[in-house]
């Protein structure tokens, strides 16, 4: 079943499309992908083979919910400017003078249509906080600008005062700006769970009545036998039945060396076969496979929120009635003091207006989603925002095991030659002539190492692949047999041993 969330408030999860009852914004598929985006990205859609993700593209929803955020940011900064011009309380700051008949009908107009056009995704969180009893941050905004538009439609009518237009679009356009940036990377850190969805192939090669038939993913089922080739990806968690290959399984274990996988043993849909081909029995595909758990878990840690963020909505709750309270207050006292209506409402306007917290609406959010963005494009997938939060005060790691350290690829260390007849460079070019048409990961690392040290490409003939051995071939007219510990046992040969 598909999730859906709001792009403005993660912690809105539901099983179907609809409006956010916090905002009203559109809901959006969590880490979705549409049949155009994945047939053009290499990989396939479905409700067996892929776990549980949306039938809207990405790029159609970046464009509709963030890019609707960009486009009300650069309209209103440009309504901005001539607002700023024309407010007398710029002018003075400035010393210049800018002023023609029926210029603050002018300016109201402007503020009209910034408070309406770029305003209004405020104006709809605060009725949607309101309607859930969740006052935040939207409805912050939103009171802190219409106490600001009314008072200052009032000005243009002949109250009397300074009206606050500018502080109004300046307000509008900042958190236009930073609501935008906490969309754009919460996008993201969703395309990079993305990524895990592209582990799957978009083709299966499966054995039906004797014959090998190539179908889409989302066409396999549990219990049928899989063909995979060299160099393919793993469509679904399943058992090896034949063969013999060493499996990458990094992205998904974080075991940097490929695994050896032989008859019986167990494979993970993602992962990428190596130089062997294997045919495996599938025992789980969608959302019964270990990839799609693993998506969950990112989904969940991407939909919670940390102590840090808990704290900022109930801060941002309270400053509500806080900034509400005070703004009554100041009008209250000063209105008591001298009597003077007017000069008591611009002092309430004024106490409203600079209440709302504009690094506390846009920096806390917009840090967390950056921090799990760079993280996920890590290869860190945060399972709990309160835990990664927590990890700014650890002095000491501990890994279970040496393997997670490494780069997850081979080099070649040092050349040892056992005669005088070759060199370590002929060594090598004899190695890499044969191993160019592997795919195996030692082979890579031969390649390597030819081309760190500027050494020739030899050609091979009569290239030979001896399964869970090694290769060999013809080379300048020898005999090469680039192979490891098992083709001396196969040919009861001793091991070489290094003469140092």
């Amino acid at each position: 079943m598909n999730k859906y969330t709001c792009p403005m408030h993660p912690q809105v999860l539901k099983d179907e499309p609809g409006k956010c009852p916090l905002c009203s914004m559109a809901l959006v598929p969590i880490g979705g992908t549409s049949a155009s985006h994945e047939h053009t990205s290499g990989h396939g859609h479905s409700g067996h083979a892929h776990p549980d993700h949306a039938k809207e593209s990405f790029d159609k929803h970046e464009g509709h919910h963030t890019g609707d955020f960009l486009a009300r940011f650069w309209v209103s900064l440009i309504i901005t400017i001539p607002i700023l011009l024309l407010s007398h309380m710029i002018q003075q700051w400035l010393g210049f003078s800018f002023t023609f008949s029926g210029d603050k009908y002018v300016l109201l107009a402007l503020g009209t249509v910034m408070y309406i056009y770029g305003g209004l995704p405020f104006l709809k969180g605060m009725i949607g906080e309101i309607k859930a009893k969740a006052i935040g941050m939207m409805t912050l905004v939103a009171i802190a600008i219409s106490v600001a538009y009314i008072y200052s439609v009032a000005v243009v009518f002949g109250l009397q005062g300074m009206d606050f237009f500018w502080e109004l679009a300046t307000l509008i356009d900042i958190m236009l700006l930073g609501h935008w940036l906490e969309m754009r990377s919460q996008m993201a850190a969703s395309r990079a769970l993305q990524s895990l969805v592209a582990l799957l192939p978009n083709d299966v090669t499966v054995e039906r009545n004797g014959e090998a038939v190539k179908i889409k993913l989302e066409d396999l089922q549990s219990g049928e036998t899989v063909i995979i080739k060299p160099g393919e990806k793993i469509p679904a968690d399943g058992l090896v039945l034949e063969g013999l290959s060493y499996i990458n399984e990094s992205m998904l274990t974080g075991e940097s060396v490929p695994v050896k996988k032989e008859a019986n043993s167990k494979v993970i849909a993602g992962s990428i076969n190596g130089d062997g081909a294997v045919k495996v029995k599938v025992t789980a595909v969608g959302k019964d496979s270990y990839l799609n758990r693993v998506i969950n878990l990112v989904q969940e840690a991407q939909a919670t929120k940390s102590n840090t963020q808990n704290l900022a909505d109930k801060v941002a709750k309270w400053l509500t009635f806080i900034a509400i309270a005070v703004g009554i207050g100041t009008f209250i006292y000063w209105y008591a003091s001298n009597g003077d209506i007017a000069f008591a409402l611009e002092r309430m306007v004024t106490v409203m207006v600079t209440a709302c917290p504009h690094a506390l609406g846009v920096a806390i959010p917009l840090v967390v989603a950056i921090s799990t963005t760079l993280s996920a494009t890590n290869g860190l997938l945060i399972r709990n925002r309160t835990a990664f939060e927590t990890t700014r005060k650890l002095s000491t790691i501990i890994f279970d095991k040496t393997g997670t350290l490494t780069k997850g690829s081979h080099a070649v260390e040092k050349v040892f030659p056992l005669t005088d007849e070759y060199n370590a460079d002929e060594v090598i070019q004899y190695a890499a002539a044969v191993q160019q048409n592997s795919e195996h990961h030692i082979a890579k690392g031969i390649m390597a190492a030819l081309k760190e040290r500027s050494l020739t490409l030899w050609k091979s003939e009569n290239f030979s692949y001896m399964q869970g051995i090694g290769v060999k071939g013809v080379v300048n007219g020898k005999n090469v047999v680039a192979a490891g510990p098992n083709y001396f046992a196969e040919k009861h040969l001793s091991l070489a041993r290094n003469p140092n």
